[in-house]
């Protein structure tokens, strides 16, 4: 049994359909845990008027162009789609991926997207408390669509708001993502045991992701583990480099005994 899980995030700016396909499809072949996209409509960075894709449009092809991963969008932006409409989406796209997906999702907070495809921005607090009543939507949704999910269809929420987003992590979620460093994830999770507590919800049964960029979440992935996460999704631009995957694939493969001889 693996140590921990292996993730990879393939952000679709600055890259080609055929370019995404190929890293994705060799990615699932290489034996990661999860494979994600994200759901923005501009480059994040590099040229902002570089090439860009549509994330939630790519999720059917990933779907169908992989066999073992599982994947989602690291995270869907609740603003802009309807909550019912989401969960029939990724209802959809897990029968697709033969009950592989994932549903992350989060309360969305790049303004440029707002602003220029026409959605109300708001503030902090009104996109979480939209999060809020989303989520009890979709999850009444996903138990009326027919057929149901075929797989379990976890939800994922990432975020990392102490007062808010890490109670709703521990009402309605199966997973959670957040950022490094370690002792700040360290610190997070904490907030999220203490949240579980608080609302009768066991943390064991939630699974703990968190999104490394490299250096240290590739070179020392234990200091991660000792914070808390279980799941290490590293973010790659293209052209996608498959070496650093690789030397964290053998790592979470390494036994724990032997690790700590």
């Amino acid at each position: 049994m693996a140590r921990f899980k292996v993730g990879v995030q393939l952000h679709p700016q600055h890259t080609t359909i055929d370019q995404i396909r190929e890293a994705w499809q060799t990615f699932d072949q290489l034996g990661v845990d999860s494979i994600w996209i994200w759901d923005h409509f501009f480059p994040l960075s590099g040229d902002p008027k570089g090439r860009h894709f549509e994330g939630l449009t790519l999720l059917p092809v990933m779907a169908v162009d992989t066999q073992h991963a599982q994947f989602g969008v690291m995270v869907t932006c609740n603003s802009y789609r309807n909550p019912d409409l989401l969960a029939d989406m990724a209802r959809t796209v897990d029968h697709l991926g033969n009950g592989r997906f994932i549903l992350g999702i989060g309360s969305g907070w790049y303004e440029r997207d707002y602003r220029e495809y026409g959605y109300e921005f708001g503030t902090v607090g009104s996109r979480l408390r939209d999060l809020g009543q989303a989520l009890p939507r979709i999850k009444a949704r996903l138990k009326k669509l027919n057929p149901p999910p075929k797989g379990k269809l976890p939800i994922l929420i990432g975020g990392g708001g102490v007062k808010v987003t890490l109670r709703l992590v521990a009402e309605y979620a199966d997973m959670w993502n957040s950022f490094g460093p370690p002792a700040n994830y360290q610190r997070l999770n904490g907030v999220l045991n203490d949240w579980c507590r608080k609302v009768g919800r066991d943390p064991a049964t939630i699974e703990r992701t968190v999104s490394v960029t490299g250096g240290i979440g590739i070179d020392d992935p234990d200091a991660y583990l000792r914070a808390g996460a279980q799941h290490l999704i590293v973010e790659l631009d293209p052209p996608y480099p498959t070496q650093g995957i690789e030397r964290l694939l053998a790592e979470a493969r390494q036994p724990a005994a032997s690790k700590k001889a």
